[in-house]
């Protein structure tokens, strides 16, 4: 593709032989938007005769497709320097053919002759690129109804399997196997409830603050007996966070209320547990507090288990530490990324 001459001082000749050797379409017009000179590009591509075109009124090409009002007045307004046409689109509708979408440039050049109008057309066929781009819509559009089909599905499988090894807790006499049931059962259940926060999100972005507040209610529902005893309490910015970001999260706040749940308040205590997440640009801290007995010293220590073992995986996975502190009552766990 040759250069286009930039506005200065440029003839006629200098503009027809730039014109005639271009291999995209372009089209130079006098003042009263005659055609003066056209590229063979541009009889090929819009299917003119080019014995047709150079010497006719532009409205008139063809069978009168280019006559379009919007476009005329823009040729107008920059024919009187008081406008330029910078990739506007229009649809070329043409008897007996396939419509074409179309981008047009015009400028106005600055010709040796001061006395003489010359517009310069560039014209783009963009009709492939813009099937391209709605189809290429229609896909992202049918992968996302079906992602939120399949989340939906997950989510309704893990609550029907949570729901069968609660079923089995029920049933067994050994308070062991009852209790890893139930832990079972709601580390299920914290997946579970963040498919249902994916399946409403359209871009698969997860709200934190109503995920961990759905994900805290569905603890409470499941592990407190009397929520006048025992109270969970969710405090969160405003951030969102991507999927596998967000389902570590979750069992991370899984784990730890799990723990405050089974450990903070013996003996009918009362006291309240705290789940709190904050962020500014790339760190975050997301913090589980309570006010209950504390952590055993000495001998009655506790030994690491396996909720332990998770949040340190899953906060290694997330390049995050994790920070305990003893409080005055009671114990806080931070999950900090810096």
């Amino acid at each position: 593709m040759h250069p286009i001459p930039a506005p200065g001082a440029v003839d006629d000749s200098l503009l027809l032989a730039v014109i005639h050797s271009s291999n995209v379409p372009i089209v130079l017009l006098d003042g009263a938007f005659t055609v003066l000179a056209a590229s063979d590009s541009f009889s090929r591509t819009f299917a003119l005769d080019p014995l047709a075109v150079e010497s006719r009124k532009f409205s008139e090409l063809g069978e009168g497709e280019w006559n379009v009002p919007q476009l005329i007045s823009l040729l107008s307004a920059t024919a009187q320097s008081h406008a330029r046409i910078d990739a506007y689109e229009m649809d070329l509708l043409r008897a007996g053919l396939a419509n074409r979408r179309l981008v047009i440039n015009a400028q106005k050049l600055d010709h040796s002759d001061g006395t003489k109008v010359r517009l310069m057309l560039t014209i783009m066929d963009v009709t492939d690129a813009r099937i391209a781009e709605k189809l290429k819509d229609d896909l992202l559009r049918e992968k996302g109804i079906l992602l939120q089909e399949l989340q939906h599905r997950v989510a309704n499988s893990l609550q029907i399997i949570a729901s069968v090894l609660m079923q089995s807790a029920r049933r067994t006499q050994s308070e062991e196997t009852r209790a890893n049931l139930q832990d079972a059962h709601l580390r299920i259940m914290s997946v579970a409830q963040l498919q249902q926060q994916l399946a409403a999100s359209r871009l698969g972005d997860v709200q934190l603050r109503s995920y961990f507040t759905d994900l805290c209610r569905t603890l409470g529902a499941s592990m407190i007996r009397d929520h006048n005893q025992i109270t969970l309490d969710v405090t969160s910015d405003d951030s969102t966070s991507t999927a596998d970001v967000s389902i570590s999260l979750g069992l991370i706040v899984t784990e730890l209320v799990i723990n405050a749940l089974k450990h903070a308040f013996p003996g009918g205590r009362i006291g309240t547990i705290r789940v709190g997440y904050t962020a500014q640009g790339n760190d975050w801290t997301l913090r589980v507090t309570d006010n209950g007995v504390g952590l055993p010293q000495g001998a009655e220590a506790p030994k690491s288990g396996l909720g332990t073992s998770i949040v340190a995986a899953l906060a290694q996975s997330l390049n995050a530490q994790v920070e305990t502190t003893v409080e005055h009552p009671g114990v806080s766990v931070a999950i900090v990324h810096h």
